[in-house]
């Protein structure tokens, strides 16, 4: 359809600048992550909501590599004309700036925000042989022994989860890194007791048996498992952590191409065949504030501050 416009508007002999509206032709989604993982996921749900408002295919490419830092720093050195954009999230936004040394790029001065989809909670998960059932049990059984936890990784959105989750609950779960795809296959083996992970991740294997889900890191219950209790639920203070997802372009894109970039995304991700493979994956929805530009630009600022103030806290140095 957009190639049959532009034909025709070019018969019609309309003017240079006309032939020139934005978009033109295809975008680029960059996922900074391999195929197949939540973020890939998502973001191909992203290219499915807004390549129709935009009247053009909207193609996800993944550049994985470096915890997300190659992908992103490959959208911040792109032409600044709207047509690739970044699907953003934890690592390579406000995690990696305080694990890794030397990044090509800086989160909140090479992008501008186009507004955040949604995110998905992290939950804390144990193996179906650990005696606690809930996470008073968890705590106290942590205070004789710790519990292992593996993590994403030092420095990680769930390792930082972890820790704060220590700090609200007085819990002594012992952060063991994981590189790879061999967290989940531990948890199930024994090999660890517990894991910090995402909602979407944890929620098959909770269902089945294979592990359970002792508290979930969200200010409220989600619908799609109205059963899983936070930490307030559970007498704690409350703790939101969370993979959020939402879409960046290069800095100094002009505002006309952000406008519609924005509109179409808002609207993309409200039509409801999109919201419900959004909410089918675990994904909450942003705020309407958090759409906006500005407000996930605001987001994002807090959610840095919150990694450098927990990174500081834990020790982690960038490697």
């Amino acid at each position: 359809m957009w190639k049959s416009a532009l034909t025709l508007a070019a018969a019609q002999g309309l003017p240079r600048l006309a032939l020139a509206a934005y978009p033109e032709r295809p975008l680029r989604l960059i996922v900074p992550f391999a195929a197949g993982g939540n973020i890939d996921a998502v973001g191909r749900i992203i290219g499915a909501a807004i390549g129709p408002k935009l009247d053009v295919p909207a193609v996800v490419e993944n550049k994985p590599g470096a915890g997300g830092s190659i992908g992103a720093d490959m959208v911040a050195r792109a032409p600044a004309d709207g047509y690739t954009l970044l699907v953003g999230s934890n690592g390579p936004l406000t995690v990696n700036p305080f694990i890794q040394a030397q990044l090509p790029y800086e989160p909140l001065k090479d992008f501008t925000p186009v507004g955040m989809v949604g995110y998905v909670p992290h939950v804390l998960v144990v193996n179906p042989n650990v005696p606690a059932k809930n996470l008073a049990e968890l705590v106290a059984l942590s205070s004789k022994q710790g519990i292992n936890t593996g993590t994403s990784g030092v420095g990680s959105a769930t390792h930082l989860t972890l820790l704060r989750i220590n700090a609200a609950t007085g819990a002594k779960l012992v952060n063991v890194p994981y590189r790879g795809g061999a967290l989940i296959p531990d948890l199930l083996g024994g090999n660890i007791e517990a894991t910090v992970t995402e909602f979407s991740t944890a929620l098959p294997l909770h269902r089945s048996g294979k592990a359970r889900i002792i508290a979930i890191t969200s200010d409220h219950r989600l619908a799609l498992a109205p059963e899983l209790p936070t930490l307030a639920d559970q007498g704690y203070d409350n703790l939101v952590a969370a993979s959020y997802i939402g879409l960046l372009a290069p800095a100094a894109t002009p505002p006309d191409v952000m406008a519609r970039l924005q509109k179409a995304l808002a609207d993309g991700v409200h039509d409801s065949s999109i919201a419900a493979k959004l909410k089918d994956f675990g994904v909450e929805p942003a705020t309407a504030q958090q759409e906006t530009s500005a407000g996930f630009s605001a987001f994002l600022r807090d959610e840095y501050a919150r990694s450098k103030a927990a990174a500081e806290q834990a020790g982690i140095k960038p490697e």
